[in-house]
């Protein structure tokens, strides 16, 4: 079954973001990583506001394999005002005619990736957004969004509850993990080139951690591996011991807040982007059986080192809260609801 995002989520993308599509009237898009988490809530909440509203504005995404992102998803695939080119994010060739705006979503969060072969991961991250940005000069382009990461900050110390944007923290270089966080830090420092060289109108997203429907299932994502062993009724096992502080943000806020920045963040102006409830891993698996009303039992692997505070991974978002009006309008319990219910009803 083709596995188009929930049409109530799409319509509270739009109830949210209102008059700011006025900016996109007849413009055109292009979107790395348009068939990717962030990409496809892009690309169908742009495909319904450009319906609601007629903006007659066109979107190009770029995929490495369009043919099979037309069997997964006809109906984005066939619409008129969003085509596909085909190339990797690293070398795509430069389409023609002018693009208002570049939004480059394209990244491997892959934590196999980062462990097994992170030159790979700094190449996809760093050659791709400078091609990306290459690209925005090119197509004459006078706005640019990142989707960077909280990853940028590199381990959140014990005495931080949340890591604010001028927090000066950095991945260790020294760290095997550390590619994937040193990569985003160099896209964000690419753009801020680009703006004083190129006069590039650039936004800043720094993601942090999100549930709801796309979000893959059998990945290094804590939430979304729960929601698997729950659906499938066996027990949640939590691998380590349960202590890890996250905070997830819904999948339809998180497109709001992505294309809010794009309409009215400031220029060069990073945004955290996440949600503003902490709750511990072995908490978020609970989350989950409360969600689903099941009886799943949880299994905890390790046990936890006394004396030894628990590592967190939390944005202080209350700059794109104050600055921006962006809000959390559906909760933990809820987002993994409307996510279980999404996956059973496509499988």
């Amino acid at each position: 079954m083709p596995d188009a995002l929930p049409i109530a989520d799409l319509e509270h993308v739009l109830s949210h973001t209102g008059s700011h599509w006025e900016s996109l009237r007849g413009k055109r898009l292009f979107i790395t990583g348009g068939t990717g988490f962030f990409g496809r809530w892009l690309l169908e909440s742009f495909a319904l506001a450009n319906d609601r509203l007629g903006l007659g504005a066109t979107v190009l995404a770029l995929t490495r394999d369009p043919a099979a992102f037309a069997k997964k998803a006809p109906p984005l695939a066939n619409r008129r005002d969003i085509e596909f080119l085909q190339g990797d994010v690293r070398d795509f060739r430069f389409p023609s005619g002018r693009f208002d705006a570049v939004i480059h979503a394209a990244t491997e969060a892959s934590a196999k990736l980062n462990e097994e072969n992170p030159l790979v991961m700094l190449d996809t991250i760093v050659a791709g957004t400078r091609r990306a940005l290459d690209f925005a000069v090119h197509a004459g382009s006078k706005c640019f969004l990142l989707t960077s990461s909280g990853a940028v900050y590199g381990p959140q110390p014990p005495t931080v509850e949340r890591v604010s944007e001028d927090f000066a923290g950095a991945p260790d270089p020294s760290a095997p993990n550390a590619a994937y966080g040193e990569a985003k830090r160099m896209g964000e420092l690419l753009c801020h080139v680009y703006a004083r060289k190129h006069g590039l109108d650039v936004k800043i997203a720094r993601c942090f951690a999100f549930v709801g429907p796309g979000l893959p299932l059998d990945a290094h994502f804590a939430i979304g591996n729960f929601i698997r062993d729950a659906l499938a009724g066996g027990p949640i096992v939590i691998n380590g011991d349960g202590t890890p502080i996250r905070s997830y943000l819904y999948a339809a806020d998180l497109a709001v807040w992505l294309w809010k920045i794009l309409f009215a963040g400031a220029n060069g102006r990073p945004y955290n982007v996440g949600s503003a409830r902490l709750v511990s891993i072995a908490e978020t698996a609970q989350a989950v059986v409360r969600a689903l009303n099941g009886k799943n039992p949880i299994v905890i692997v390790q046990k936890p080192v006394a004396a030894r505070a628990p590592s967190c991974y939390a944005p202080d978002a209350s700059r794109a809260r104050s600055e921006l009006d962006l809000g959390e309008w559906i909760d933990l319990e809820e987002g993994v609801r409307r996510t279980a219910q999404w996956r059973q009803e496509k499988d």
